[in-house]
C-alpha cells in the first residue's frame, strides 16, 4: 500500500515461528501391552464366557471349573454374585431385578460401557468367540441377554475376531418355577432365535432343566444344578478337547467343530453302547438312546443339518469292534437327520472301557413344542 501503513501480508522465503516454546518435559508414550488370559486346558478354541444372572453365572462357573479362564459374571444383585466362585464379577444393579427383565435391561443400559471394559479385561485380547450364559427365567438373565450379545459382538469387532458370531447358552427353567418365570423364558427364547435368524448368534445351546430332571430322576437339591450344568458343559468341552487331539483312528478336527458351531441352534447328547460287539447295539445307541439323551426337550432331530459324532472306546473295544459296525452307526444318524445333512466323524481311544457315542447336532429348527409348553405354563397361554 502507499498510504503510509505497512501491509501485514508479507511473504518470506523462510517461515517465522509464531511462538517461542518453553522447555517442558514430555512423557514417553508407551503402547499399552495386550492383556493375555491363558486357559489351563489344551483345547482347539479359546472360548470366553460371561454369565448373566444367577443361573448364567452358575453356567459360567462350570466352564471355569473345567479349566477355562476367560470367564466372568454379571448380576444385578451382589448377594447372588457372592455365591459364585469366579475371579471376575461385576454388579450392575442394586438388589436384583425381581424376575422383571425390564429392570435388568435398564441397569445394563446404565452400565453398558463398564460391562464392555469389564469383559475386555476378563477375557484379554486373544479369544475365538464369546459365549453369553444366561438363565432364561430370571429377571437379570432374560433382561440382559440381547444387550450382552450386542456388546460381545462389539468387543469381538474391536479385537478383530474374523468370525464375528456370538454364542449363547440359555438355561430354561423347570415347569414348577411358576408362570412369570415361564413367561420370561418364552420371551427370551424367541428373542434368541431372532438373533440366530439374523446371523448374529451361533451357536444357540439350550440347557433344559425340566428335561434334565427327567434324565436324572431323584437328584437331591444340592446336586441338581451342578449336574444339569455339567451335563452340557462337559459335552461341549469334550468336543473342544477332542478336536484338538490327534487320533490313530479318525480325527474330529477344529474345522469340523466350527462347522457345527456356526450352524445355529445345536444340541448335545451321549449314548453308552451296552454291547459293542453287536452292530445292531451300536446303531440302536445312535437311533434310540441318542434321542432319549438329548439335553433339550421339544426338538425334532430330523431337521438337523450338521452333526458331529465322536466315538470313544477302550482298548478292548477298539481292538475288536469291526469298522463296519461303526459305519452303520454313522449311517444311522445320517438317516435321522434332514436330507443333504453332513456328519463329521471322529474315533478316539479313551481311558475307560466300553464304547460311548457323543454327538452334537446343529442347524435345527426352532423347538416349537418347547415354546408351546412354556407359553401354556405362563399367563400368555
Amino acid at each position: 500500500m502507499n498510504d503510509g501503513t505497512q501491509d501485514i501480508t508479507e511473504y518470506n522465503d523462510e517461515p517465522t515461528a509464531n511462538i517461542s516454546l518453553p522447555d517442558i518435559p514430555m512423557p514417553t508414550i508407551q503402547e499399552e501391552e495386550k492383556r493375555v488370559v491363558n486357559d489351563e486346558i489344551d483345547v482347539a478354541f479359546k472360548f470366553a464366557f460371561v454369565g448373566s444372572g444367577q443361573g448364567g453365572c452358575r453356567l459360567a462357573e462350570t466352564f471355569y471349573n473345567l479349566g477355562y479362564r476367560k470367564v466372568c459374571g454379571v448380576n444385578t444383585a451382589m448377594q447372588d454374585l457372592n455365591t459364585v466362585k469366579l475371579e471376575n464379577k461385576l454388579c450392575i444393579g442394586d438388589g436384583g431385578a425381581g424376575k422383571d427383565p425390564s429392570l435388568a435391561k435398564i441397569s445394563f443400559d446404565n452400565k453398558r460401557e463398564d460391562v464392555l471394559d469389564f469383559m475386555r479385561y476378563s477375557f484379554g485380547e486373544e479369544f475365538d468367540r464369546i459365549f453369553i450364559c444366561a438363565g432364561a427365567g430370571g429377571g437379570t438373565g432374560a433382561g440382559t441377554l440381547v444387550p450382552l450379545v450386542h456388546t460381545a459382538k462389539e468387543l469381538q469387532e474391536t479385537v478383530k475376531i474374523e468370525n464375528n458370531k456370538v454364542g449363547v447358552i440359555l438355561a430354561l427353567p423347570k415347569n414348577s418355577e411358576g408362570k412369570k418365570v415361564s413367561e420370561n423364558a418364552y420371551n427370551v427364547l424367541n428373542e434368541a432365535f431372532e438373533l440366530v435368524d439374523q446371523g448374529i448368534v451361533s451357536p444357540l445351546i439350550i440347557v433344559d432343566n425340566e428335561r434334565i430332571s427327567k434324565l436324572y430322576p431323584g437328584l437331591v437339591v444340592s446336586n441338581f444344578w451342578q449336574t444339569a450344568n455339567n451335563s452340557m458343559a462337559g459335552l461341549f468341552h469334550l468336543f473342544n478337547l477332542t478336536s484338538a487331539r490327534d487320533s490313530t483312528y479318525s480325527a474330529f478336527d477344529p474345522k469340523d467343530f466350527m462347522n457345527v458351531l456356526d450352524s445355529g441352534f445345536i444340541v448335545f447328547g451321549a449314548a453308552p453302547v451296552k454291547d459293542w460287539s453287536d452292530p445292531i447295539s451300536i446303531s440302536r445307541a445312535v437311533r434310540d438312546n441318542l434321542k432319549g439323551n438329548i439335553l433339550s426337550g421339544g426338538i425334532d432331530l430330523s431337521t438337523g443339518k450338521n452333526a458331529g459324532v465322536v466315538i470313544v472306546g477302550g482298548k478292548e473295544a477298539l481292538d475288536n469292534v469291526p469298522q463296519s459296525n461303526l459305519d452303520q452307526a454313522y449311517d444311522q444318524l445320517s438317516r435321522i437327520l434332514s436330507k443333504g445333512s453332513v456328519v463329521h466323524r471322529g474315533i478316539y481311544s479313551g481311558d475307560k472301557e466300553g464304547l460311548t457315542v457323543y454327538s452334537t447336532i446343529g442347524g435345527l429348527d426352532k423347538p416349537e413344542a418347547k415354546l408351546a409348553e412354556l407359553k401354556k405354563l405362563s399367563d400368555l397361554g
